[in-house]
């Protein structure tokens, strides 16, 4: 998973905790509104933002034992290939030399 896709997925799950927030805001601001209607729409509302709020921390620490295991199988490797690792960062390196060059 590369810095960008990383970056995305964190700004997405700051968004929707951003979404769960404000929904649970206007929940509070409309708890004094009657009608039988009202009562149980907002029950199955605050039903569903706590489902979501659950599913997020979910996924939130599933990625970050993702990302701790791909650190960690990056720390072995080079630990193991001190060369290859060495030899793959000077060729990526190359790499991004040559294409900022030629701009």
């Amino acid at each position: 998973m590369n810095d960008a896709t990383l970056a995305q997925r964190e700004q997405l799950v700051g968004d929707l905790k951003a979404v769960i927030s404000d929904a649970e805001e206007l929940l509070a601001l409309t708890a004094d509104q009657a009608g039988e209607g009202a009562g149980k729409l907002r029950e199955r509302v605050q039903a569903r933002l706590t489902m979501a709020r659950e599913r997020l921390v979910e996924v939130q620490g599933r990625a970050v034992e993702r990302a701790k295991a791909a650190g960690l199988a990056a720390d072995h490797y080079v630990h193991e290939k001190p060369w290859q690792a060495i030899g793959a960062a000077a060729a990526v390196g190359m790499v991004i030399g040559l294409l900022i060059g030629r701009r």
